[in-house]
């Protein structure tokens, strides 16, 4: 009798050296005890949040690891490579996140294995996204350059009201990076009001903020963010390229 497509493809994945395991292991637990203790601090629940470990760059085995400790939470930037990815591990129960830069061109391939895309900004991905039906966070652009990814603030509400009306996108949320060399609270503060003043009286239900990341997730949970984008902190540093 043949063994399911999923078991066998996770069969396929060999595992970290246990020296990396055991480091993976470490810094996820001082990571998730060093957010609960922000969100206490915060006067939060901890369960609020969502922490999405972002495993670009590092091997399926890493991610598979991640799963043994009991994350389901798992971030890519690249098609490509979350594809391949999610396919190897189809046997996991795991959640995956579209983060990075979407191409209309690429949108509906990702809906195959992501079910919540935090990177939406354009006409163009949202018309390529309907019917979909996955999640989806707005990107908003904090800085003053068109060329990075984000919808300009004065934009919001226009492009907020034309993904509520695309059939098979759930709008979740906002979701933003702190520009560099700006200060990470302030950043964060102003994507919650520009959640609460122009997102919510346009789509009500969109309460959720994707933002914070190794360096900067306090800041983000003081103020407000319910999803956690957190790479290095976790997974070490990159490894070196093939």
């Amino acid at each position: 009798m043949s063994e399911p497509p999923g078991e066998a493809a996770e069969r396929r994945v060999a595992g970290l050296p246990p020296e990396a395991a055991a480091g993976l292991a470490t810094r996820y637990r001082r990571v998730m005890a060093a957010v609960a203790d922000a969100a206490r601090g915060a006067g939060r629940d901890p369960a609020e949040l969502t922490t999405i470990v972002v495993t670009k760059f590092h091997p399926a085995a890493l991610v598979q690891e991640l799963h043994a400790l009991g994350h389901r939470d798992v971030g890519e930037n690249r098609h490509q490579e979350a594809a391949a990815k999610a396919g190897v591990l189809a046997g996991l129960d795991l959640r995956w996140h579209f983060i990075g830069q979407l191409q209309s061109n690429k949108a509906r391939a990702v809906t195959g294995y992501a079910r919540t895309i935090h990177s939406l900004d354009r006409d163009s991905v949202r018309a390529a996204l309907a019917g979909s039906e996955v999640a989806a966070f707005i990107q908003v652009n904090l800085t003053d350059d068109p060329g990075r990814g984000g919808v300009d603030p004065a934009e919001l509400a226009g492009f907020a009201e034309r993904v509520l009306a695309t059939d098979g996108i759930e709008l979740r949320g906002l979701m933003a990076v702190a520009g560099l060399g700006a200060e990470p609270a302030a950043e964060f503060a102003r994507v919650r009001e520009l959640r609460d003043r122009v997102l919510l009286p346009v789509a009500p239900a969109a309460t959720a903020l994707s933002m914070g990341m190794s360096g900067d997730f306090a800041a983000a949970i003081a103020e407000g963010a319910t999803h956690l984008r957190i790479g290095t902190a976790i997974t070490g540093n990159r490894p070196p390229a093939a």
